[in-house]
C-alpha cells in the first residue's frame, strides 16, 4: 500500500508540472509535405546519346510527376513521376518514328516509364539525393538521383541528372544490342518548376 501511495504521489506531482493540454508527439500531428504543382511550361525531361558518334538531345512532351516534398520532413517526403514514351521527340523524324517501336522503348506494350522514391538524402547546401526504383520495358532497377533544390516561398526550382545503361532495360534489340552504333549510357537531365498552395 506504501508503494501504491507514493505512485499515487509522483503522478499528481506529474500532472501539476505538466501544461494542460498537453498531447505526446504523434505520426497524426506531424506536418505532411506540401504538395507540388509541376509548371509543364516552365520543366523539362531530356535525355543525351549519340548514333555512330553524332550526338543528340531529345525531350518527352508528356509526362506528369507527383511531388510530396519537404526538406524538414523527408521522411514523408515522395516522388512518382510517369513518362508517355511514346511522346520523345529528338528533332529527327526517322528516330522519333523509331524510338517507339519494338527495338527501342516498345512504347505499345510498355507505355509509360516510372520512378518512384520514398527515400531521400540531404547532402547539404540545397543538395539531395532521391533514392528510388526505375521502371523501363518492364524491367525495374534502383536508380539515384542527385539533385539540387531552391525553395523561395511556394515555389521551387530542382534540376538533377543520372545516367542510365539502356541495355540493363533492354532498349536497343536486334542491330542496337550492341554499344557499336549507340551507347549503353544515356544522360538524363530533369529540369522542374513547380509551387505549391
Amino acid at each position: 500500500m506504501k508503494k501504491l501511495s507514493s505512485f499515487a504521489g509522483a503522478l499528481t506531482m506529474l500532472a501539476a508540472v505538466v501544461p494542460a493540454g498537453f498531447a505526446p508527439l504523434s505520426a497524426a500531428t506531424v506536418a505532411q509535405p506540401p504538395v507540388w504543382a509541376v509548371d509543364m511550361a516552365a520543366s523539362h525531361l531530356r535525355f543525351q546519346s549519340s548514333v555512330g558518334g553524332a550526338p543528340f538531345t531529345g525531350m518527352f512532351a508528356r509526362w506528369h510527376a507527383d511531388i510530396r516534398f519537404d526538406p524538414g520532413n523527408l521522411p514523408g517526403s515522395s516522388v512518382l513521376v510517369r513518362v508517355d514514351m511514346a511522346s520523345a521527340r529528338t528533332g529527327s523524324s526517322d528516330r522519333d518514328e523509331a524510338l517507339p517501336g519494338e527495338d527501342w522503348f516498345a512504347a505499345r506494350k510498355f507505355a509509360q516509364v516510372s520512378f518512384a522514391s520514398r527515400t531521400f538524402k540531404d547532402l547539404g547546401a540545397g543538395h539531395y539525393q532521391a533514392v528510388g526504383t526505375l521502371t523501363m520495358r518492364g524491367v525495374t532497377r534502383p536508380l539515384v538521383l542527385p539533385f539540387t533544390l531552391r525553395i523561395q516561398g511556394n515555389q521551387a526550382r530542382m534540376t538533377g541528372t543520372a545516367t542510365i545503361d539502356r541495355h540493363v532495360f533492354g532498349v536497343g534489340q536486334g542491330q542496337f544490342a550492341t554499344a557499336d552504333t549507340v551507347p549503353f549510357n544515356v544522360q538524363l537531365a530533369i529540369d522542374i518548376a513547380a509551387r505549391h498552395g
